[in-house]
C-alpha cells in the first residue's frame, strides 16, 4: 500500500441515496470503490438512504467520496451534514452545491455575471407552459428545475406537446424550467480544482441519435458518439473551456464539476445549460472519458478528487 493511501484514512463512498438517480449513484459510487481500493485506500460503501449519517463520525471516517447524485447528495444538503460533522468530502461546498442543482438560480447568477445562458422562464402550470412556448418559440425544452440525467425532460414543438411535457416534469418536480432551445453542437466540459488552480479538461463533443440525448442514451445504449478530440477548432474549444471556468468560479464550484454547453450551429456563440458538481463516474460517465484524454486514468482521477477533499470551513470541528 502506497504512503499516500494510507494518509488518506478510511474512506466512506457515498452512493445510492433516495433521488431519481440512485441507480446511476449505485454505478458510479461501486466503480469509485473499486477504483479506490485498487490504489490501496482503504474504502467502504455507504448509502445514506440505508443508514444514518452518524455513523460516518463514530466509525473513524476520515473523509468522505461523494457519488451521490440529484437531490439529497447534490443538492447542498449531504454536504452540510458532513460539515457538521466534521468530514471533508469531495466537490462543491454547501452554498454551490444548491444553487448549481437549481437550474433557475444557477441562470440568475450566470446572467448577473453576464455569461450566456438561453431565455428561459419558470413555470408552474400546463398553461403557462403553452404561453412560455409562444414567448420563448419552437422548440423548447421543458425540464424540471432541480433534477439530473435528462429526468423528466422533454423537447416541444407544438402547444398540444406541452401538457404531457409539464405533467413529466413536475412529477419529478414542483419547480419547472422552460428554456429555448439552441440548434447546434452539444459539448460538455468537466472542471477540477478549486480557485485559481482550476483547470478545464478536454471538451468532449456529444452527437446523439436525432439529437436525442436523454437517460436511457445516456446511461443504457452505446448509440451516443463521444468525441474527444471534439472537432471544435482550437481557438473555439479554448474559448468554451474559459466560459465554464467561469460559470464554475462564479458559482463558487470547488473540487470538481462538470458543465454543459450549447454551441449555436449559425452564430458559434457558446450558451450554457447547467453544471453538474457531482458528475458522474460510470462506465458511460463523461468526466473519465474526458480525464483519460488529458491522460489520467480512472483509477488516479478518484484518488486525486479524494485527496481535494475539503470542508467550507476548513479543517475537522470539534
Amino acid at each position: 500500500m502506497s504512503k499516500e493511501a494510507v494518509n488518506l484514512g478510511k474512506v466512506a463512498v457515498l452512493m445510492g441515496g433516495s433521488s431519481a438517480e440512485r441507480d446511476i449513484s449505485i454505478m458510479s459510487g461501486t466503480g469509485v470503490l473499486q477504483a479506490l481500493l485498487s490504489r490501496g485506500v482503504d474504502a467502504h460503501a455507504f448509502d445514506p438512504s440505508l443508514r444514518d449519517l452518524g455513523e460516518l463520525k463514530r466509525e473513524g471516517f476520515a473523509r468522505c467520496f461523494i457519488a451521490l447524485h440529484g437531490r439529497f447528495g447534490e443538492d447542498g444538503t449531504v454536504q452540510g451534514a458532513l460539515e457538521l460533522l466534521g468530514i471533508p468530502y469531495t466537490g462543491s461546498g454547501v452554498m454551490a452545491s444548491s444553487i448549481a442543482i437549481d437550474k433557475v438560480m444557477t441562470k440568475r447568477i450566470w446572467l448577473a455575471e453576464g455569461l450566456p445562458t438561453p431565455r428561459w422562464q419558470k413555470v408552474a402550470s400546463a398553461a403557462a407552459t403553452r404561453a412560455a412556448l409562444a414567448e420563448l418559440g419552437a422548440p423548447m425544452i421543458v425540464k424540471p428545475a432541480r433534477e439530473g440525467s435528462s429526468i423528466g425532460l422533454t423537447k416541444v414543438m407544438s402547444a398540444g406537446e406541452c401538457d404531457e411535457a409539464y405533467a413529466r416534469a413536475a412529477q419529478v418536480d414542483e419547480q419547472v424550467l422552460c428554456e429555448q432551445f439552441i440548434s447546434g453542437e452539444e459539448v460538455t466540459v468537466p472542471v477540477l480544482g478549486s480557485g485559481a488552480q482550476a483547470r478545464a479538461l478536454p471538451v468532449i463533443r456529444i452527437v446523439a441519435p436525432d439529437g436525442n440525448y436523454d437517460y436511457q442514451n445516456k446511461y443504457f445504449t452505446d448509440e451516443v458518439k463521444y468525441l474527444v478530440p471534439c472537432g471544435l477548432q482550437a481557438g473555439e474549444e479554448a474559448h468554451v473551456q474559459q466560459l465554464v471556468l467561469q460559470a464554475y468560479a462564479v458559482l463558487g464550484c470547488r473540487g470538481w464539476a462538470r458543465a454543459d454547453v450549447m454551441i449555436d450551429a449559425k452564430t458559434r456563440k457558446p450558451w450554457l445549460l447547467e453544471i453538474n458538481t457531482a458528475p458522474g463516474m460510470t462506465g458511460h460517465s463523461l468526466v473519465p472519458m474526458s480525464a483519460r484524454a488529458a491522460g489520467i486514468s480512472y483509477e488516479d482521477l478518484c484518488v486525486l478528487l479524494l485527496q481535494a477533499a475539503a470542508l467550507d470551513h476548513g479543517g475537522a470541528h470539534a
